[in-house]
């Protein structure tokens, strides 16, 4: 059997950017969608996030690629068409999609809102969907998902600064919650002043927490104070800000996607303290056990959040005004913007205007 193209192979035209190899350069694609099946959303895009594993996955750099490849899952927009059996959602609703658009809905993850570890997740892009064809992500005029793996976004929250909640916000407000770092007056530090660190920052001062910003970059330390709103700033490469910083803190958010020693972080918790990882190395980093020992301390991790509390993260976002502080781009400005999330030259998070330049970048 000849398989069918993109663009033939569901009833809806669909056009995006996608990478076609490993070089991971963008560039104008049609493809299709789906119809819209009685349990699904459809809606029109308007802005789409993008993300640091964004650029990991269009050079491939994971290893699990699959091109044509349509990057993007911090995706939002206006619902144009409802199923016939869909229940939380209407045409006009503001809508978005995170990381996920398909989950068993049987394992013991699933029955526990647990739907981001479930061994069967499907992934916005890049995947494999229940009926055999690939998912394609958010770069791109429309999206249809299951209304279960859909998010409801406030009318007071902005769309454009949302977007990058529904994969950066809840990758740092999951593991808050669930370390039960999220407890007013808890000492938190955060790893790293990017699209995951800004938010956990934001994130963690709306619970109450008081939190130190740890950076190899003096050079931010007027921006996380500041602007942020941390309550003080440590540079790691500082031996005696690191020393005089030893033993006070509860938790660790490390958001670092690049090699980086762990042993000095270890050193800031109390006992008892938690040092939880979100950012992903290519490497696997080097763990002293005496550290650990000598307070009873503890290494985690976390990945994005299950569909309830993605939900719960966007709602307490509306209740606390979080959003993410973003450049907005259109369309054509995409290679680039990618050139720059690898060089960290954005604060903080890049978003695409879909919905206004998307046409226009044919």
């Amino acid at each position: 059997m000849v398989p069918k193209l993109p663009e033939q192979e569901h009833p809806q035209q669909a056009f995006g950017w996608a990478a076609r190899d490993d070089s991971g350069v963008l560039s104008p694609f049609t493809f299709s969608r789906r119809a819209t099946g009685e349990k699904d959303v459809c809606f029109k895009v308007l802005y789409c996030g993008m993300c640091h594993s964004d650029l990991h996955m269009v050079k491939n750099e994971w290893g699990n690629s699959t091109y044509p490849l349509v990057p993007g899952h911090e995706i939002v927009g206006l619902v144009t068409e409802v199923g016939s059996k869909v229940e939380k959602f209407n045409v006009g609703d503001k809508v978005g999609v995170g990381c996920m658009v398909g989950s068993c809905h049987s394992c013991h993850n699933c029955t526990n809102n647990l739907e981001n570890y479930c061994p069967e997740m499907i992934l916005t892009y890049s995947a494999k969907y229940y009926d055999g064809t690939t998912t394609y992500g958010g770069y791109s005029n429309i999206m249809v998902a299951d209304e279960h793996f859909i998010v409801r976004i406030p009318d007071t929250l902005p769309l454009d600064a949302t977007a990058p909640l529904l994969c950066a916000g809840i990758t740092v407000y999951s593991p808050l919650k669930h370390y039960g770092l999220d407890k007013p007056g808890m000492h938190v530090g955060v790893v790293g002043l990017g699209g995951l660190g800004h938010m956990a920052v934001k994130f963690a001062k709306a619970m109450g927490v008081k939190v130190t910003v740890i950076s190899t970059s003096p050079s931010k330390k007027q921006e996380a104070v500041e602007h942020l709103g941390a309550d003080s700033f440590l540079v790691s490469r500082d031996q005696d800000q690191m020393k005089a910083a030893m033993g006070t803190m509860d938790g660790i958010i490390d958001t670092v996607s690049a090699m980086h020693p762990l042993m000095p972080l270890i050193g800031l918790l109390k006992t008892n303290g938690k040092l939880v990882l979100v950012g992903a190395p290519e490497k696997p980093l080097e763990l002293p056990a005496f550290p650990l020992l000598m307070g009873r301390k503890m290494v985690g991790g976390s990945a994005i959040g299950g569909m309830k509390e993605t939900q719960e993260m966007i709602d307490f976002a509306a209740k606390h005004n979080i959003t993410a502080d973003i450049e907005v781009i259109p369309m054509k400005y995409v290679n680039t913007a990618m050139e720059r999330i690898l060089k960290a030259d954005v604060r903080y998070r890049f978003v695409i205007d879909i919905g206004n330049t998307i046409s226009s970048a044919h």
